[in-house]
């Protein structure tokens, strides 16, 4: 079976979600996926034009009076087996990421400790309201989608990154800790 990336996978799989127009696409990502993968705005069509081309959705317009045509995708049963056979395979690599205040603090040397906590300080808030908007996540998808098949998964990942913010903002107060007494560097 032919590879695709993962931005065609992952809308392979958008797309078994009901969000069928590209609009509704990037509605999804930027309200659940952007949390743990991100896709640009201009992927989202060159990717839904591959994937028809390639058997794995079919396009249907709507007409709705008063309103521009809408383009609506829809899985084929290629589409599904691709998107299965994908999930059924081992992850290829351990995610990296890029956090700029761990590359800002590896050269913390050269600002002052002040400026360090101020960081530290600042990325902790902002972990804050991250963990604040996963509870609202969660409290929605509990109580409007608990009993979709779906909620299941999308509760296990929303624990994920939960857990990883929790222990992010664990670290923040460690390392502030250990600013101010300068003990355990």
């Amino acid at each position: 079976m032919k590879n695709y990336n993962h931005t065609t996978y992952s809308i392979l799989g958008i797309l078994t979600t009901g969000c069928n127009t590209g609009y509704a696409i990037k509605q999804l990502m930027d309200n659940s996926l952007n949390h743990f993968w991100k896709i640009s705005y201009g992927q989202i069509y060159p990717t839904l034009k591959l994937i028809v081309q390639e058997g794995l959705a079919e396009v249907q317009t709507v007409s709705n009076q008063g309103k521009p045509d809408r383009q609506e995708y829809y899985l084929t049963s290629k589409g599904m087996e691709t998107l299965k056979d994908w999930l059924e395979q081992p992850i290829e690599q351990l995610p990296m990421e890029r956090n700029e205040i761990l590359l800002k603090l590896f050269f913390g040397q050269y600002q002052t400790e002040e400026q360090s906590r101020m960081l530290i300080e600042n990325y902790k808030q902002k972990l804050e309201e991250r963990y604040e908007t996963y509870v609202t996540i969660e409290y929605s998808i509990m109580n409007h989608h608990d009993n979709e098949e779906d909620a299941k998964y999308w509760l296990i990942t929303l624990d994920y990154g939960k857990r990883v913010t929790a222990a992010a903002l664990e670290w923040c107060n460690s390392t502030l800790d250990k600013l101010v007494s300068k003990e355990g560097l």
